[in-house]
């Protein structure tokens, strides 16, 4: 499969960006509708005193209720990592958890979180569980998921390399992802190599419209004027 990819120095960016202010300048781009392309609070940060992460989605789907019909252990299904491998690094997997309820087991947990790593992937976003916590965090891999589990019950990999819904965020192979302390989105690639300046932008206004809230000449009536002259919106509309 062939991917759209940014250069290193194009991703080195968003390492220091926030999510928030990310989505902010996607917006500008009017290339989606604002309620979609993140994850819902469903998904949470695990490590949030980790920098943001940026990378390309590996796809796949488990189960962990009951056990994978054809029989075998949690680690047999290991053709996954070939898939993954195709994907552009750096790489961030995005795992469905199937089941209703999703996350009774844990698929990630210090031993796939090191193999992760080691096939060049910068963390971990599911809708299902995670587990060894202070072990992974250790190692610098981030973990986004709906919850914790003490066990990986009969945590498998049945389907890869197709979209994915994680906490209502659609996922397809390759796609940029970025995460922080506050959740997960998509960055549309068409955009993506504009978005650090566009929210460095977003940055400066911000700045200029907090110092004037914090100012001994701040009045309602010129925080209005101010925000007026501010121009939040920008960027041609993208058809």
């Amino acid at each position: 499969m062939n991917f759209a990819a940014l250069s290193p120095a194009q991703l080195d960016p968003f390492r220091s960006l926030s999510t928030c202010v990310v989505a902010s300048a996607i917006e500008t781009f009017r290339v989606r509708l604002p309620n979609t392309g993140f994850s819902d609070s469903s998904v949470r940060c695990i490590f949030p005193d980790l920098a943001p992460i940026v990378g390309y989605a590996a796809t796949a789907r488990i189960r962990s209720s009951n056990p994978p019909m054809e029989g075998g252990g949690y680690y047999d299904r290991t053709d996954w990592w070939n898939d993954l491998l195709t994907i552009p690094a750096p790489r961030v997997v995005v795992i469905e958890d199937v089941d209703q309820p999703a996350g009774l087991g844990a698929f990630v947990g210090e031993v796939h979180a090191n193999i992760l790593r080691a096939l060049g992937c910068v963390g971990v976003v599911t809708n299902g569980a995670v587990r060894d916590l202070a072990e992974v965090q250790q190692s610098g891999f981030q973990m986004f998921a709906g919850n914790v589990s003490v066990s990986h019950a009969y945590a498998h990999v049945f389907e890869f390399g197709g979209r994915v819904t994680v906490g209502r965020m659609e996922v397809h192979p390759g796609n940029l992802i970025h995460g922080d302390r506050h959740g997960v989105q998509t960055i549309p690639i068409a955009i993506a190599a504009e978005v650090p300046q566009a929210a460095e932008k977003i940055l400066v206004n911000r700045a200029k419209l907090t110092d004037f809230c914090r100012s001994k000449h701040f009045s309602l009536e010129q925080l209005r004027a101010e925000v007026k002259s501010i121009e939040f919106q920008h960027g041609p509309k993208r058809k």
